[in-house]
């Protein structure tokens, strides 16, 4: 069988959920079947160095305004000089430059579109260009049924271009009690104190508000101390409003994490009070990690998280809901069934190599015939592509 070569292209490699899927994707996929490559346009991470360890070839496209005409040319160039068969698109930043690189570039690799975050608050504009992608796309690739759903309607896109691809998570190796102990020792988690953990990007769609409120509702000596591990736009927001709150003692800011792994596994507990999500990517490594888990009740995380089995899920916004489910955290008992349940559940749904298997189930379904190939031919839109 031929190895087609693919490209996985995301605007940006900085910390955070899609690109930790990303870097999934490219270790679960089968390499007899599949030359992966990853195309990037800004902040370049140590995600992107593993990627390059593991052997993956990665180009990064530098994107210095939101039109730039040298970007989008060497973007075609690239199309033009790997003449990929597919291109997976993990951003509407991604698809849309794709879209236009490919017409000048003059090859017709199948775009496979994504649909990640799940947000609906988006503005008008943005449903009409995703529209406008969706409608030269060969496959949607969503990561929750929510999220599906919610794009078809707001695109008018027909459901059956989309295909849900749970995330996918490696399971890492136990971490020994001395570790675990010295880990919580140099965060400088206070002794005989249930320890927290937030991962994420700093932004408004994750409602870390609502976590302060929720902590200040809590008797001092009740609180949970909460270690916050990722940076963003909002951190000296959240710093202000824990300060007013009182309850800045209770907090630690750790910026951006490479080792978030670790802490997941020093930490009693994850907390995630989001507006939106997807498939969350830090819930899903949590419970991949053997940490009980809390989550608002909404989009993906209902489809993670069956509330009391494997986590608690909260009513979205609501501080008193979220105060109650993290003062249950303080029993042992419940932590310990809850994370072991959570760990059964990726185990058995979530592995990387899940995760590759059903993608490259999609991206066989948009490669154009065989026939067509063998014959030199000019490569035919994908199946389901508009012409």
């Amino acid at each position: 069988m031929r190895r087609e070569r693919l490209l996985v292209v995301i605007d940006g490699m900085e910390v955070g959920g899609s690109q930790r899927q990303v870097q999934h994707l490219l270790m679960g996929l089968d390499r007899r079947r599949w030359a992966p490559e990853l195309a990037f346009f800004r902040c370049d991470s140590f995600l992107a160095d593993a990627i390059r360890r593991d052997g993956v070839p990665v180009h990064y496209l530098p994107k210095r305004r939101r039109i730039d005409p040298a970007f989008l040319l060497a973007y075609a160039r690239l199309l033009r000089e790997r003449d990929y068969a597919i291109v997976h698109a993990f951003s509407l930043t991604a698809e849309w430059a794709t879209v236009l690189a490919r017409a000048l570039s003059r090859r017709r690799p199948a775009l496979v579109a994504s649909e990640r975050s799940f947000a609906l608050d988006r503005p008008a504009w943005f449903w009409w260009l995703k529209r406008y992608v969706l409608g030269r796309s060969a496959a949607v690739i969503a990561n929750s049924h929510a999220g599906a759903r919610a794009t078809a309607q707001r695109t008018r896109a027909p459901e059956a271009k989309f295909v849900t691809v749970a995330n996918g998570v490696g399971v890492p190796a136990g971490l020994c009690d001395d570790e675990r102990s010295r880990i919580r020792r140099v965060l400088g988690v206070p002794d005989g104190r249930v320890f927290g953990l937030f991962v994420g990007r700093l932004v408004s769609v994750k409602n870390l508000p609502c976590l302060i409120r929720a902590l200040a509702t809590m008797p001092p000596g009740a609180r949970p101390w909460i270690a916050l591990a990722g940076d963003g736009p909002l951190r000296t927001a959240i710093e202000r409003l824990a300060t007013d709150q009182g309850v800045a003692a209770d907090l630690a800011f750790l910026g951006e994490r490479s080792d978030a792994t670790e802490l997941m596994q020093a930490a009693d507990f994850l907390v995630l009070p989001s507006h939106f999500e997807g498939l969350s990517n830090a819930l899903l490594e949590s419970m991949a990690a053997g940490c009980a888990v809390i989550a608002s009740a909404v989009g993906g995380n209902l489809e993670l998280i069956d509330d009391q089995r494997n986590g608690l899920l909260f009513r979205p916004d609501d501080a008193d809901a979220l105060a109650a489910a993290m003062s249950r955290m303080a029993d042992p008992l419940l932590r310990s069934r809850l994370a072991q349940a959570a760990l059964r559940h990726v185990i058995e749904h979530h592995s990387q190599q899940a995760l590759g298997a059903a993608t490259s189930a999609v991206y066989e379904r948009c490669l154009p015939p065989q026939d067509a190939k063998a014959s030199g031919a000019p490569t035919r839109p994908a199946r389901g592509e508009a012409k």
